[in-house]
C-alpha cells in the first residue's frame, strides 16, 4: 500500500479503536460490569455481520437498484473505464431514486464493492464532473474506506439507539445514577458523532485527492462539488434522514437540518476541498510542463547515413 497513507490509515484506526470503546463505556454506564459484557458481545457481533454485509447493509438503507449495461449503458462504461485507470474490479452499480445530487461507495473489499448515485446527481451533472465523482468513490474502495465508514455507521447508530433507553435501563440508583444516565443519553451520541465526523474528514480529503488522480483532472471533481454542494442541502433524502449515521458515507453530507448537522459535519467543508483540488490540479500541469520541457530538451538521436 501507498506510504503516503499509512498516517491517516493509522489516524482511522484509532478513531475506530476510540468508537468502539465508547460503546463499551456506554454499557458500562448503562450497566455496569455486565453492560460492557453486553456491550462488547454486540460490537463483535456487529463488526462480523458489518464485515461480511456491509454493502448490503448502506444499499438497502438507501433502497438502492442494481442496474444493468443494458439498462444504464453510458454509467457502466464510464465505471469501467476508471475502474480500469484505478486498478480495480469492476464494482456493482446502483441508483438511488432521489433528487439530491449524491453518491457512495460501499463494500468489505475491492471485490467485494458497490458504487451507488443519485438519479439526481446523473441529472444534474455533465459527463465530465460525474466521471469526478465516480474517481471519488473508486478511490474510498482502492485504500480500503468503504468497510471502515460502514462499520463506523453501525456503531454510531448502535450507539445512537442504545443511548435513547439509557434513563430506562440505568443500572445505578440516585444522582449517580442519573448522572451516568445523562451522559450515556447526551455525550456518548455527540462523542460518536465527533469521532465519525474525524475518520469521514481524514479519507475524503485523500479520495478527492486520488479521485483527480483516477480521472485525469482533479478539476471535474472540483466542479462537481461545487454543483452539489449547493443544490444537496436545499433537496431531502429521506432515507439518509431516517439513517443519520450512515451521512458520512456520501460525497456530500446527505442531511438537510441545520444547526447541529452542520456543527457535527462528517465531511469537510467544499470550498476547501473545492481548493484542495485546484492546487493539485496546478501541480498536475506543472509537472506536465516540467515533463515536456525536459523531453523536448534531450538530446536528439542523430540519423546515420
Amino acid at each position: 500500500m501507498n506510504g503516503k497513507l499509512a498516517p491517516g490509515l493509522i489516524k482511522t484506526g484509532i478513531l475506530m479503536a476510540g468508537i468502539t470503546a465508547l460503546f463499551l463505556v456506554l454499557g458500562f454506564l448503562i450497566a455496569g460490569l455486565a453492560g460492557v459484557l453486553i456491550a462488547l458481545g454486540i460490537t463483535v457481533g456487529m463488526n462480523a455481520y458489518t464485515y461480511w454485509n456491509s454493502d448490503k447493509l448502506a444499499l438497502g438503507w438507501h433502497r438502492a437498484r442494481v442496474v444493468t449495461p443494458a439498462s444504464a449503458p453510458a454509467l457502466h462504461a464510464m465505471i469501467a473505464d476508471l475502474s480500469n485507470a484505478a486498478d480495480l474490479p469492476m464494482p456493482g452499480v446502483y441508483v438511488i431514486d432521489n433528487d439530491q445530487p449524491n453518491a457512495f461507495a460501499t463494500g468489505r473489499d475491492p471485490n467485494h464493492a458497490a458504487v451507488a448515485v443519485t438519479t439526481g446527481l446523473m441529472q444534474m451533472l455533465s459527463e465530465e464532473e460525474l466521471a469526478g465523482v465516480m474517481a471519488h468513490e473508486l478511490a474510498h474502495i482502492k485504500h480500503r474506506d468503504t468497510l471502515i465508514m460502514t462499520v463506523t455507521a453501525t456503531i454510531a447508530g448502535a450507539i445512537a439507539m442504545v443511548a435513547q433507553y439509557a434513563f430506562l435501563f440505568r443500572g445505578r440508583n440516585g444522582v449517580a445514577g442519573f448522572a451516568a444516565a445523562l451522559i450515556a443519553t447526551f455525550v456518548a451520541p455527540i462523542a460518536a458523532m465527533l469521532i465519525q465526523m474525524m475518520i469521514s474528514r481524514t479519507r475524503e480529503y485523500a479520495a478527492d485527492r486520488a479521485g483527480g488522480e483516477i480521472c485525469g483532472n482533479p478539476l471535474w471533481l472540483a466542479a462537481a462539488l461545487e454543483k452539489i454542494s449547493a443544490a444537496a442541502p436545499q433537496i431531502p433524502m429521506q432515507t439518509a434522514e431516517d439513517h443519520p449515521a450512515s451521512a458520512h458515507l456520501f460525497i456530500h453530507n446527505p442531511l438537510t437540518g441545520g444547526g447541529l448537522d452542520n456543527f457535527f459535519s462528517t465531511h469537510p467543508k467544499a470550498e476547501n476541498r473545492i481548493a484542495a483540488l485546484s492546487r493539485q490540479a496546478e501541480e498536475m500541469r506543472r509537472f506536465d510542463r516540467l515533463a515536456s520541457d525536459r523531453a523536448w530538451a534531450a538530446p536528439k538521436s542523430r540519423v546515420q547515413f
